[in-house]
């Protein structure tokens, strides 16, 4: 078992958590454009009878 399930969380969450702290130790040249990818969005579709509605976009949680 990995120490990330002994430590309560998730593979995402494990993954997010290690993305993260690569990404702010790169040297400064690189740092800029990595940094980018921290940024992610989710968007949500309401349907109502049976059609999609307008979408929501909103920033995903950290």
């Amino acid at each position: 078992m990995g120490n990330w399930r002994q430590a309560g969380l998730n593979y995402v969450q494990y993954s997010n958590i290690a993305a993260k702290l690569l990404r702010r130790a790169l040297k400064p040249e690189f740092k800029a454009e990595a940094m980018k990818r921290e940024e992610s969005h989710i968007r949500f579709t309401p349907w109502k009878d049976g059609k999609a509605q307008k979408h929501l976009s909103t920033p995903a949680p950290e």
